[in-house]
């Protein structure tokens, strides 16, 4: 099948559709356990290695940097060889690289396997949101935040499959090669079912590398919001409750498990939230609910307050990310550009968030870090109209996605 997309693309029957949706939430499912896996066998790799935390914590910071550098090919392969194979090549390409760090000997070797994993990481990450936004287009019903949903729980089964092995001894290079055939095969045959969309053949490719459009620049600085957040309370929650409360190691390290299910849930959830009162007021009620959150965190003094502070945080931003990709997908000519131009800043919240969360407590406190965690969930109440989508018609005569029902 050959589709050029657009708002004046082929319609396409219902069934086809519906088969997309869950061929490409299965494809944010196999994204997101390639990352659980990885983060469980962390450990095992500093071990391996012999490497100190302040080396391991360099080579972490390599994915993001491959992916930031790599965000921008994703559009122009997918021009030349079409969304779907594009998409199968690249998913590929980041499964197996799963692979990769488990076989470095030395701190170099890791952080170019980093690398490479982040660049394959970044660009299945771009082709996969610019597909999701059309397929949501074509359906004329938001499914971005159930996207983003079937990838934190993807996460968590990764990361659940990964902590098992690790309690079992399993040799990481044993555990991730397996997860890597198993996960390769799977994203195969979930690329099978997604839209198989064509650039015209007049249509220029787009640049290999170019700045973000100024409209992504404005949509990425809300995802920045909600990232830094989300990735300050993922990350220090368990030290907050730890350090600052009193709290027991296995409480606290309950709370981040918890945090995470509730990411999940309430993107599972976000669609009929944003069906039914649009991406800007839900944006809005969301950065609500994450600034009372961090008021609550700030104040609290006793972990259940924090916890629930926490829970706030995350119920709060959970759909920022996949609201934000859909507004940048229908922000100008090229979706993939301003998809990438995002996706670029959130990376980059995500890796400065949690050093930048320690520098300030370092420096103060965890309070005062978590001051600025919520001054910035309140940047989300200030800044959420730069979400709305604009009205288009979804192919079929389907209803205008959701930038219709805003009121605001």
């Amino acid at each position: 099948m050959s589709d050029h997309g657009g708002p004046d693309a082929t319609p396409l029957p219902r069934p086809v559709l519906r088969r997309a949706r869950r061929s490409v939430a299965a494809v944010f499912l196999v994204h997101g356990a390639v990352t659980g896996s990885f983060a469980t066998r962390i450990p095992w790799i500093q071990d391996h290695t012999g490497i100190s935390p302040g080396q391991l914590g360099l080579a972490l910071a390599f994915p993001a940097i491959g992916a930031s550098l790599a965000m921008p090919l994703a559009g122009r392969i997918s021009h030349r060889f079409g969304a779907r194979t594009a998409l199968r090549g690249l998913l590929a390409l980041w499964t197996l690289s799963l692979l990769l760090p488990a076989l470095a000997p030395d701190v170099f070797i890791l952080c170019l396997a980093l690398l490479a994993y982040g660049a394959s990481s970044g660009m299945a990450d771009v082709a996969m949101n610019a597909l999701g936004v059309e397929t949501e287009d074509r359906l004329g019903r938001p499914i971005m935040s159930g996207l983003h949903g079937m990838w934190s729980t993807g996460a968590l089964l990764g990361s659940a499959a990964g902590t098992a092995a690790a309690h079992a001894g399993t040799d990481a290079r044993l555990h991730l090669a397996g997860a890597a055939l198993i996960l390769t095969l799977l994203g195969a045959l979930a690329c099978r079912g997604v839209l198989d969309l064509r650039s015209a053949p007049e249509e220029h490719p787009p640049p290999r590398f170019a700045p973000p459009p100024r409209s992504a620049l404005i949509i990425g600085a809300i995802g920045f919001c909600a990232v830094f957040a989300e990735g300050s309370a993922l990350d220090w929650s368990a030290v907050y409750l730890r350090d600052r409360l009193g709290t027991d190691a296995g409480l606290a390290a309950a709370s981040t498990t918890a945090f995470a299910c509730t990411m999940a849930a309430a993107r599972l959830a976000g669609d009929k939230v944003v069906a039914r009162f649009g991406p800007v007021r839900t944006v809005r009620a969301g950065g609500a609910l994450a600034t009372a959150g961090g008021l609550l965190i700030v104040a609290a003094r006793h972990p259940v307050l924090a916890m629930a502070g926490f829970g706030l945080v995350g119920l709060g931003v959970a759909v920022v990310v996949p609201l934000a990709f859909a507004a940048a997908g229908h922000s100008g000519p090229s979706p993939s550009q301003a998809i990438a131009g995002v996706a670029t800043i959130t990376y980059t919240s995500g890796l400065i968030a949690p050093s930048a969360i320690g520098g300030i407590a370092q420096a103060t406190s965890l309070t005062v870090s978590f001051m600025l965690v919520t001054a910035l969930a309140f940047g989300l109440v200030v800044g959420a109209r730069v979400l709305r989508v604009p009205s288009r018609t979804a192919s079929g005569g389907a209803a205008a996605v959701t930038g219709d029902l805003e009121r605001s």
